[in-house]
């Protein structure tokens, strides 16, 4: 007997064929999708196998992923640190207020319960973690140095009550060339 010139008396054939993969909400790189009955064909007639699909999430313009914990910056005017306000910001579920207290600092991590990532598997959704930058002025007008200026002699006054950290700062630069006998 001759063999099948299609699949050479192997019972199978290989095709291509494009496949639409429904991706749930959570997964993240490394998980598995599994296609059932869309894998290789099986011998002599058998049942088909499974296709598994291997997940690689792409990097995201605002947004970086710590398991379901989602991680963002925030950048914030030095008048919104001062004074403190609120801002909007994005989540997965569109965007909400985040209330920024007077004084906040460059670097400041701010907990959004709950607006990180769904688990695929259930389980608690994640948080978001917002740090928020404060933003340097650039490109001033006169106007503006000769008001910053005014107002950097106001805080030369006061002293540590309003720059505890670079106050702390030079108190120990100063310990420290003391210590070295300078």
């Amino acid at each position: 007997d001759d063999p099948c010139p299609k699949c050479q008396g192997q019972g199978r054939i290989q095709e291509h064929k494009t496949l639409s993969v429904k991706v749930p909400p959570g997964v993240d790189s490394g998980d598995r999708i599994r296609l059932a009955g869309e894998g290789e064909a099986g011998e002599s007639g058998g049942p088909p196998g499974d296709l598994y699909v291997q997940v690689a999430v792409k990097p995201h313009s605002i947004f970086s992923r710590e398991d379901n914990h989602l991680f963002c910056e925030v950048p914030i005017s030095f008048v919104i640190a001062a004074l403190g306000g609120e801002l909007e910001v994005p989540t997965l579920d569109g965007k909400v207020m985040l209330k920024i207290p007077a004084g906040t600092q460059t670097g400041r991590l701010f907990r959004m319960r709950g607006k990180g990532v769904k688990p695929v598997r259930g389980g608690p959704v994640g948080d978001l973690m917002c740090r928020v930058l404060v933003e340097t002025p650039v490109k001033l007008t006169g106007e503006q140095e000769e008001l910053l200026q005014r107002f950097d002699e106001t805080m030369k006054r006061g002293g540590a009550k309003h720059s505890p950290h670079s106050t702390s700062w030079v108190d120990g630069v100063k310990k420290f060339f003391e210590n070295m006998g300078f």
